[in-house]
């Protein structure tokens, strides 16, 4: 009897030790002053005791295309040492430049289907333009953690498997009015189901 007491106490101990940690999900909803739903808000967390050590890979891709004298996507998420190839598919030839400082570059013109790329080795938000069409603007926000996403359309954002505890998590846009364009907010992370919170962002006019 004793025997099979310390075997029961054997196969818990395993199942405890095997079993995956803790972990729940993050549905935010980003708004502007007015109630209205704010797309391209880059969302990034770093989870109570930090971010995996494995190499961050996205299922979006890493290409921004120039297309109908156009970024597209206007934002892009990419992870640190990432090479991102910038595709013409427009008529006309572009330049593209950043004075960012976590990246500063020019590509110099090229044209229909050429296609030219650089290596993003620094976080931080880069912001771009086409030294020939004034009206072109693009952000590439280069991140260094997995839990990385932005807002669709309907303000919409979802981030899952983040560890329980508080976590830090940034938003960024281009048009927020705040310093680096971020504002920094702690979230308790529960250890199943959905924390969900509405972000209310102060932005900047467009024009």
């Amino acid at each position: 009897m004793l025997h099979m007491h310390i075997f029961r106490f054997f196969v818990t101990s395993l199942s405890l030790l095997s079993s995956p940690a803790l972990a729940g999900d993050l549905d935010l909803k980003i708004v502007d002053a007015a109630g209205k739903a704010v797309s391209d808000a880059v969302i990034t967390v770093r989870p109570a005791g930090g971010v995996p050590s494995e190499p961050i890979r996205f299922p979006w891709g890493t290409s921004m295309v120039q297309q109908n004298i156009a970024f597209v996507p206007h934002v892009l998420i990419v992870p640190v040492g990432a090479t991102v190839r910038f595709p013409n598919k427009d008529k006309v030839r572009h330049h593209i430049y950043s004075f960012s400082k976590p990246a500063k570059f020019e590509i110099k013109l090229f044209g229909q289907d050429e296609s030219r790329s650089y290596t993003f080795t620094s976080a931080g938000a880069v912001a771009l333009g086409c030294n020939i069409h004034d009206q072109m603007s693009g952000f590439i926000k280069v991140v260094d953690t997995p839990f990385a996403t932005k807002s669709n359309a309907a303000g919409q954002a979802h981030l899952g498997g983040l560890a329980t505890g508080t976590a830090k998590m940034t938003v960024w846009h281009p048009l927020l009015k705040a310093k680096d364009n971020e504002l920094v907010i702690n979230v308790p992370i529960p250890p199943r189901g959905s924390a969900t919170k509405t972000i209310t962002l102060a932005l900047r006019s467009a024009g």
